[in-house]
């Protein structure tokens, strides 16, 4: 934990800003995710990604949540019959 606490001591602003820029684009990964896979549901993930962020579990649905949600509707269009 010393580590840590020096090298905060220690950082440079723009260190320092590097490292909270890397947090925030990792904390919403799964809403740059969505942009890309799944645009019909980006601001509900975008809004979940503020409290899963604190736990992994929780990100990682996020994250399945933004590739997987579109493509669900997807494959369920294809299999479906035409009548």
């Amino acid at each position: 934990m010393d580590f840590f606490t020096q090298f905060f001591d220690t950082a440079s602003p723009v260190q320092l800003g590097v490292i909270g820029a890397s947090v925030l684009l990792v904390w919403f990964l799964p809403a740059f995710v969505a942009l890309v896979f799944n645009r019909k549901h980006v601001k509900l993930i975008a809004l979940a990604c503020v409290p899963a962020g604190l736990s992994v579990i929780a990100w990682s649905g996020v994250m399945v949540w933004a590739f997987t949600g579109n493509m669900m509707n997807r494959f369920n269009k294809k299999a479906r019959p035409e009548d």
